[in-house]
Formats: structure tokens, sequence, C-alpha cells
């Protein structure tokens, strides 16, 4: 997985000690006004505070080398942190619904006024951390677009607090603060269960949604002189940091043509399918005794 550019690693720092202060503020302000919805929205922020640490301990993880006994390096930390975050954060949107369940049966009156203050100001704060991603002239990389999607999805809690905390100062609705924390724990829920899922995806050493084996296959065998691909595996090492190994069977071919057609293959996959780790060994369907061909004997070929 490459690391950030200095630029966005600099971005994604600001937005981590920006999101991670707004939930300090969220939570506190929600102890204060007995608002339900506004420490459930701290609980939201607090995965995305986690997801953006993760994005950034990755991208420092990326750059320690390989070692003898961890040959594809550490990308898969990013994988455990997650899981980890996943279930923590799982724990916490239990104790939110069990809480505003008790809330609906026997509804308390937050203090509206401060939970639109509060939450106003964490709507500002996403507003500007997000503008100033947006003008960053590394938005196109990966970590700066996550970033910039949870800190939409924290200004989207934060506006429904606000709403929320406006209904609740004018008509005295103490049951909308829970069904609000209830709202935020299935944001919360949803986020969980995506991460789960794309960890576990790794985990088991799944096909990258972006690159199907039948679509490498395909793009394999339409390399010039390639005329099968067989023990094909395309699987995940870390984020966006993929590997590909394969038997490709050639028609019978120089040494110097076969490289080639390695360098081909290599480039394909790069460039159509973002898979930077390719192993491939050659083989071919007949074997002459001729020294100049790449020959493999198919029924010896290891794998």
């Amino acid at each position: 997985m490459s690391a950030p550019a200095g630029g966005s690693t600099a971005k994604l720092k600001l937005a981590l000690a920006a999101t991670a202060g707004i939930a300090v503020l969220e939570l506190a302000g929600g102890v204060r006004a007995g608002s339900l919805a506004l420490m459930s929205d701290a609980a939201h922020v607090t995965m995305d505070v986690v997801a953006l640490a993760i994005a950034l301990a990755a991208a420092v993880a990326a750059k320690k080398p390989a070692t003898q006994r961890q040959t594809y390096g550490f990308a898969r930390y990013e994988i455990l942190a997650a899981l980890a975050n996943g279930g923590l954060l799982l724990g916490i949107t239990v104790v939110i619904v069990v809480e505003a369940v008790k809330r609906l049966i026997h509804p308390q009156l937050p203090a509206g006024g401060i939970m639109v203050a509060v939450a106003a100001i964490g709507l500002a704060v996403n507003v500007a951390v997000g503008w100033s991603l947006s003008r960053d002239h590394h938005r196109e990389d990966l970590n700066v677009r996550a970033a910039m999607l949870h800190i939409g999805g924290d200004a989207l809690g934060a506006v429904a607090v606000i709403a929320g905390g406006i209904v609740i100062g004018l008509t005295g609705a103490g049951w909308l603060d829970p069904a609000l924390s209830l709202f935020v724990a299935a944001i919360i829920l949803a986020g969980v269960a995506a991460v789960v899922r794309n960890a576990a995806s790794v985990l088991l050493e799944s096909a990258p949604d972006h690159a199907a084996v039948p679509a490498v296959r395909a793009r394999i065998g339409s390399v010039g002189g390639v005329v099968g691909v067989h023990d094909l595996h395309v699987w995940t090492i870390g984020a966006r940091n993929h590997a590909l190994s394969a038997h490709v069977v050639l028609d019978d071919r120089k040494l110097s043509e076969a490289s080639a057609i390695l360098r081909s293959i290599d480039a394909a996959m790069r460039d159509d399918f973002a898979i930077s780790h390719v192993t491939v060994q050659f083989e071919c369907e007949s074997c002459d005794p001729d020294t100049t061909i790449v020959c493999t004997q198919v029924g010896s070929a290891s794998g």
C-alpha cells in the first residue's frame, strides 16, 4: 500500500485532531445537556476518529520494510485494528440502544439549547475540515477521499441533533432525544458492518471487487502469446495492496519473448486492476528439445 503524499498526510492529521476535538466536545455537551442523542453522536464521531487513526497508522506501517517473518510487510495491521474498532463500537452501540429504550419508556427532557449549540460547533468544524480537504491537490488520494466520507457522515449526524434540539426546545418532546440516538446507532451499525465485512474479506483472501477472477483471467488471456491461464489467485494484502499469482500457458517462445510477455502482463495488472504484486509461472503446451524455448512440463509444475 502506498503511503499518502506528505501534503495529504498533513491534511489527514488535521482532520484527525479536529474530529477528536468534536468527539470530546459532544460527549461533554451530551453529559451536560443530558442528551443521549448528543452522546450517541459522540460515539459515531469516535468511530471516525479511529478510522482516520487507522488510515494514518497504516500509512506508517506500510513504510516498514518486510522481514524474514513478515514477508509481505505490515499492511494487515490496519485490518486487525479495524476489527478491534468494530468490536468496540458494537459494544458501545448496544449500550446506546439499551439506554435509548429506557428513555423511550421513561422520557427525560434534555437541554435543547445546549444540544443545538454543541452540534452546531461540530457541524462548523466538519464543514471547515471538509472544505480544506476538498481544496487539497492530493484529494484524489484514497485516504483523503475516505476522510471526506467520514466527515460527511459526521455532518449528517450533527444536522440531525441540531434539528432534534430545536424541536425539543420548542415542544418539550423528550422522546425525540432517544429516537435520535437510535438513528445515530443505526448509522454506527452500518459503518461497523462495512468495516467487519471488508476486514473479513481480506482475511479470507477474497478477490477484491474491482479485480474479479474472470475479468483478470480474460485480461491475461488477451496478451499476445498467452494460450491459457490456470491456478489463478487474486487477494488483498492490505488496503489498496493487492497480489496475484498464476500459471500462464504460452505457445513455444524464446526466453526474450517470454520476458516481454511477463512485462505486458505485469503492466496490464497494474493499470487495469491496481494489482501491484504479480507472480507468474510460465508453462507451454508442448516441449520440444530446444533450449531456446521457455518450456516447463505441465505435469511437473508446482502449485
